[in-house]
């Protein structure tokens, strides 16, 4: 298996980016990556690994850039190259931690939209109370939606946690502001008729407030929406442990406090860690393309790592394409 990799994107690229790279190899020997970057800068990272080898670029996508514009013009940027590796068939799939937006439509100018999705969509997995988690979609890459886009998610998104994530038979739920069927706007009450129909396991409306209980295996909003409700699960989740920090670090007796339940204390952390959960899928393109969060360190970058080599073992890309084919040629029959 052959992955590419922007090893010039992210907050701590590219250290975080080759030592992820590095012990994904040394997992699994039979995976070859290629690093797109500064060759000057990555090979000190590197200890002679022989499947990982380096396409060198000084050219770089930054946060700065104004993403299609960026794409366009930087012809030979990190991002740009580890994506013309999938496209020309020298990568089965690529990940980046840099800007997102560059990569969405690096995703789609040059590696290409699946047949039949009109809209990818950005879909991280979210964690949950017991630890299994969560994938929503979508988050951002279209703020925009109509009825077919949200069907069309919400058949990716099953395909996805079923193959990647093991979960068998995965409750699919819709988010909306109430569970009741007629619940919502215009655009909800639509996609909840067309879920109704689909090969799913749709289970019906479901409510921000129960995300985090496992309400649902699946939840497919729109790009508004989605984009809204990740920010304030991760700000929230960063505000509570600042407030319990500051409140054990207050006095003494709190400290002492704080030291007893250190280990539990970790252990909650690493259960909200984005970086056990892998990296943000761009679902609905013709090959796996995998946003790793921006601040990654090599944790999360093999974790990514990890989840498009499942994508490609299990098949996932070609597995949507066929679902959503056989679902066009169903919905033509009946018109």
């Amino acid at each position: 298996m052959k992955l590419a990799i922007d090893a010039m994107g992210g907050d701590h690229a590219p250290e975080a980016i080759v030592k992820g790279a590095v012990e994904a190899v040394h997992a699994n020997p039979a995976l070859e990556i290629t690093l797109v970057g500064d060759e000057e800068k990555i090979r000190p990272h590197l200890n002679e690994e022989s499947n990982i080898s380096i396409l060198h670029t000084t050219e770089v996508i930054t946060s700065e850039d104004e993403p299609v514009r960026a794409v366009r013009r930087k012809k030979n940027a990190s991002m740009v190259l580890m994506a013309k590796e999938v496209s020309e068939g020298r990568a089965e799939a690529c990940i980046s931690a840099g800007n997102t937006g560059a990569l969405m439509s690096a995703g789609l100018f040059i590696v290409g939209r699946m047949e039949g999705v009109e809209r990818p969509a950005l879909s991280p997995t979210l964690p949950t109370q017991d630890g299994s988690g969560f994938l929503m979609l979508d988050v951002g890459a279209n703020v925009d939606a109509k009825a077919e886009h949200l069907l069309q998610y919400a058949i990716i998104g099953s395909i996805y946690s079923e193959n990647v994530r093991g979960v068998k038979t995965p409750r699919v739920g819709l988010l909306n502001v109430g569970t009741e069927e007629g619940k919502g706007s215009d655009l909800t009450k639509k996609a909840f008729q067309r879920m109704k129909e689909a090969p799913i396991h749709f289970i019906g409306n479901v409510e921000a407030r129960d995300l985090l209980d496992g309400a649902a295996d699946v939840v497919i909003t729109d790009g508004f929406t989605g984009n809204i409700a990740l920010k304030t699960i991760e700000g929230t989740a960063l505000t509570m442990f600042s407030m319990m920090k500051k409140t054990f670090m207050s006095n003494m007796k709190t400290k002492i406090a704080a030291g007893l339940v250190k280990s539990d204390l970790k252990g909650l952390q690493k259960q909200l860690d984005y970086s056990e959960y892998g990296g943000a899928g761009l679902f609905g393109l013709a090959a796996p393309v995998i946003k790793a969060h921006g601040s990654s360190n090599a944790r999360a970058v093999y974790s990514a790592i990890r989840q498009a080599e499942q994508m490609v073992e299990q098949n996932v890309t070609r597995t949507i394409a066929k679902t959503l084919k056989e679902l066009r040629l169903k919905e033509e029959e009946q018109k």
